[in-house]
């Protein structure tokens, strides 16, 4: 049996995941990571992507997340999203008419902060559709 280690994925309103994995790729803001059992101690912050999980005897998950913290450390990964859901989740049609309603947002918007909110939210429906596909 391969090595593992202890990975929970936890959104501000649930443990979402608890599992036993072989590996954990995470995409950190300076680039994706792969992290295996016996990885040294990391701290890193999360861009808008996908982790992919491999769990213990087989079996993946994708989970797209939108921003948060990884930490691993004593054999543990723990990710702290900001948000989250499996890819399974997302369908194509409600992220279009969700992106559309964000372009209309950005075109509509006359204050800073009302721009700056519309296009993270065009950013975050963008790479939500880039991991449905």
């Amino acid at each position: 049996m391969a090595e593992t280690f202890g990975f929970e994925l936890v959104s501000p309103e649930k443990l979402l995941l608890s599992v036993d994995a072989e590996m954990v790729t995470v995409p950190g803001d300076a680039g994706d990571m792969g992290i295996l059992p016996g990885h040294a101690p990391v701290i890193s912050s999360l861009r808008l992507g996908v982790i992919e999980v491999t769990k213990a005897g087989g079996g993946e998950e994708r989970i797209f997340v939108a921003g948060g913290f990884a930490e691993m450390s004593n054999n543990k990964l723990t990710v702290l999203a900001e948000e989250a859901m499996p890819v399974a989740d997302l369908k194509r049609d409600k992220l279009e008419a969700k992106l559309k309603d964000a372009r209309e947002d950005l075109a509509d918007a006359k204050e800073d902060h009302a721009k700056a909110r519309a296009q993270a939210e065009i950013e975050k429906f963008t790479a939500m559709l880039e991991a449905a596909a």
